[in-house]
């Protein structure tokens, strides 16, 4: 299981040559104007594991299989875009497809590059945004009240809930707050998240900066942290520019080229771990000597259901669980080294999978 993260924002904030970098691939078009995307660009990456690889090397696996992240360049939006301005509606529709949204903020000054707003003001521009998804939610939330009314007066019990939850939406939303700021049951998380609504989608700030503040950020980057500290929102400093460098590189080239920057890793390593975060996702390994891979899923996530991301068989079959986790299986030097330390063990059905666990799962055909 990977997740899909929808990059969004004004046009010219920089998130097509975002979307290029990441994905290194020149699908989405980097022009100085606006809705230069007409179609959402979708992009799938390798997640960087450090771990995956030092596995593979004490297994001596033959293949090496990351987990994948997959993005989605949704054109830029503008102000009165949840009334159609620009290209608004049908991009509306895009975000409703995402896990999680990364809104890229213009962090940088650049007298060459033309700001939609006429100013550099990311904490505004973020406002504005969420205004028009706020908006698109509340008239989507009237329709569906609206188409309700002859089910709750049959008295069916989806149809009270349905309008139980679109009703404190509302209320969060006419009180000036995203829906996400609802606090949401266990019992109620499933149909709240069928209810699909924009502002309920969690939120990756990215603050495009210029190549000198990458390292450290700069004032508009920390008016932005500052920003989403107060809403619980994530937020990482990033600067396309030169993701879109290290992306034309060979590794050797690239690690040089991020060591001169100052900088120990790619931004794409922090942004998909502050989109890990977001989703509160975890990362479990199959290691043989044939491949060794990562897999993903969520915080939580009990062992038949961990195996269930392999193939369904899995999960319907499921006997128990074999596992290592990651710090043992390096310093036992592998599988058969944890056996001998005594560092495997067996796990059943209730077991909560950890991050990094090593996992072989018997199953019954």
């Amino acid at each position: 299981m990977g997740f899909r993260m929808g990059i969004v924002g004004l046009p010219n904030v920089g998130k097509s040559t975002l979307f290029n970098a990441l994905t290194r691939t020149a699908a989405a078009q980097a022009e100085n104007f606006p809705f230069c995307t007409i179609e959402p660009n979708v992009g799938e990456v390798a997640v960087p594991d450090g771990r995956l690889e030092r596995l593979a090397a004490i297994a001596k696996s033959r293949q090496v299989i990351p987990t994948r992240m997959t993005f989605v360049d949704i054109a830029g939006l503008v102000r009165g875009a949840s009334k159609g301005e620009g290209l608004g509606n049908q991009f509306l529709a895009n975000i409703r497809e995402v896990d999680a949204i990364a809104h890229v903020l213009r962090c940088f000054v650049d007298d060459d590059v033309a700001h939609v707003e006429g100013a550099i003001d990311p904490v505004s521009d973020a406002e504005t945004i969420e205004t028009e998804l706020m908006l698109a939610d509340l008239e989507n939330i009237d329709k569906r009240l609206a188409g309700l009314s002859r089910k709750l007066r049959g008295g069916d019990a989806e149809a009270v809930a349905q309008d139980r939850l679109l009703r404190a939406a509302k209320a969060s939303l006419e009180a000036g707050k995203p829906a996400r700021s609802v606090e949401v049951s266990e019992e109620d998380a499933r149909p709240w998240a069928m209810l699909q609504l924009l502002t309920a989608k969690p939120v990756l700030y990215v603050c495009n900066v210029e190549e000198g503040s990458a390292a450290t950020g700069n004032a508009l980057s920390q008016r932005v942290a500052e920003m989403a500290a107060r809403e619980g929102a994530g937020h990482v400093v990033i600067s396309a520019r030169i993701e879109e460098e290290i992306a034309q590189l060979d590794p050797e080239e690239a690690e040089a080229f991020l060591e001169e920057m100052g900088l120990d890793e790619p931004g794409l390593n922090r942004m998909i771990r502050a989109g890990y975060d977001l989703l509160g996702l975890r990362t479990y390994f199959t290691v043989g000597p044939k491949e060794a891979r990562a897999w993903t899923i969520p915080a939580g996530t009990r062992a038949p259901q961990a195996a269930g991301v392999i193939h369904g068989d899995f999960e319907r079959g499921f006997i128990r669980a074999e596992t290592i986790s990651f710090e043992d299986y390096i310093a036992c030097g592998g599988e058969q080294g944890a056996k001998e330390a005594g560092k495997m063990r067996v796990e059943g059905k209730n077991y909560e999978v950890a991050d990094g666990d090593v996992l072989h799962f018997l199953f019954n055909a």
